[in-house]
């Protein structure tokens, strides 16, 4: 066999494989707390091969909330989340959370205040106010990410992975789109990083010896005036230096490039035809596809700038994006010289995915890139549209009116 099925190591932790289930987002929760459906879906994944599957976007703290769906990390949960890990390891995979505040990307509704952010302005994707957290809050805040990475050691997690890109909070203070600070946290990027810095280091310490530690960061925020990949070597370099275990690397800002992070085109009816509130569900369908724009889906979308860092870093990186097939994870563990792959719609697809590339070297997922499981968790549970019957006639038209132009752009 290949080195995609030899055990490797983040930190203090062996996974069986190099292969990883992505933090992708799956809606499965219900008041921000674990349901069945969340433990079913990632024992089918453990029981289907996969190294390490990831729980998504949980928040360290309740103005961290974008979601009700969304997990809030916190002791109340600990003995459900149990429930989950134990079955995850009794599958022989191991199993990891990842946590981070949304910073402005929420409503006061769900986060229980006027969302926080870098900076204080107005958020037009969710859209808010925003109020910019004072610098005597920051601290506080950082602690909270130590606190998470306790509970979830707590949960029987084996590794936490700490969200650092895609717009979210730490991403909002490193981006100088989303950072107009004067004060120490604001600026050049050294001072952008600080507040990253801070964060790291208590979750570093609450790590202790015993669980490994990931974090997800951009290679480039996809959209101009972002961070560039210059000044996204030096935050990799900087949690190098911190001690992170893996660095996940990705792109894209949820509230400016969304799709840079999936790749292809937003089902902008099916992601509407679920939502409850009308002025919502016809403002997003007028004016979502200026709001939300494509960008071309292709097999290793990420691997061009990847390689930059893996000429700069000693770190164990984690190749994320586009990969959906057994050659794609070759390619990026054997010649490219990754140390492991994650792996999100193919999971969601064909959650034995990593068995069936076990199995022949030849095998590709039947992921076809529509993202409608990606509109749909937006008000719903994550979910392939092909493991769904009875599907509205107008949602199947635009499924198969995207394949086409793919089709037709390939």
């Amino acid at each position: 066999m290949k080195n995609l099925f030899t055990p490797a190591s983040i930190g203090p932790v062996t996974l069986r494989n190099r292969t990883i289930r992505s933090a992708a987002f799956e809606g499965m929760g219900k008041d921000n707390n674990p349901t069945s459906m969340l433990r079913d879906y990632h024992l089918s994944v453990a029981k289907g091969g996969v190294g390490m599957t990831t729980l998504a976007y949980a928040g360290i703290c309740r103005s961290a909330l974008s979601f009700k769906t969304q997990l809030w990390l916190r002791p109340e949960i600990v003995k459900s989340l149990r429930e989950i890990t134990d079955g995850i390891h009794s599958h022989g995979a191991k199993a990891s959370i990842q946590i981070g505040h949304c910073g402005n990307m929420t409503h006061r509704s769900t986060a229980g205040c006027t969302p926080v952010g870098a900076s204080s302005g107005f958020n037009l994707y969710s859209p808010t106010i925003v109020r910019g957290l004072r610098k005597d809050e920051l601290k506080g805040m950082a602690r909270c990410f130590g606190d998470a990475v306790r509970t979830a050691r707590d949960a029987g997690f084996d590794c936490v992975e700490v969200h650092a890109g895609h717009g979210y909070l730490i991403s909002q203070f490193l981006s100088p789109y989303t950072n107009r600070r004067h004060d120490e946290y604001g600026g050049p990027l050294q001072n952008r990083m600080r507040f990253m810095q801070e964060c790291m280091e208590e979750v570093m310490k609450a790590a202790g010896s015993d669980m490994g530690v990931l974090v997800k960061t951009n290679m480039r925020d996809g959209f101009k005036g972002g961070m560039e990949i210059e000044e996204c070597v030096e935050v990799a370099k900087e949690l190098e230096r911190l001690g992170t275990h893996a660095i996940v690397l990705s792109g894209g800002f949820v509230s400016k490039a969304p799709m840079y992070v999936m790749r292809g085109e937003m089902p902008i009816y099916s992601m509407t035809h679920y939502m409850p509130q009308l002025w919502l569900k016809y403002g997003v369908r007028a004016f979502g596809r200026f709001m939300i724009p494509k960008s071309p889906f292709k097999e290793l979308y990420f691997l061009d700038d990847a390689r930059r860092f893996r000429q700069e870093l000693k770190t164990p990186l984690v190749y994320v994006g586009g990969v959906v097939s057994r050659e794609n994870a070759d390619t990026v563990i054997d010649e490219e010289g990754f140390d492991f792959v994650q792996m999100g719609r193919a999971l969601l697809n064909e959650p034995d995915f990593v068995n069936r590339m076990q199995e022949a070297d030849t095998h590709r997922c039947s992921c076809d890139h529509v993202n409608y499981c990606i509109a749909r968790m937006y008000s719903l549970e994550m979910a392939c549209h092909k493991h769904l019957n009875n599907l509205p006639p107008a949602i199947l038209k635009e499924i198969d009116d995207i394949k086409k132009r793919d089709e037709k752009a390939r």
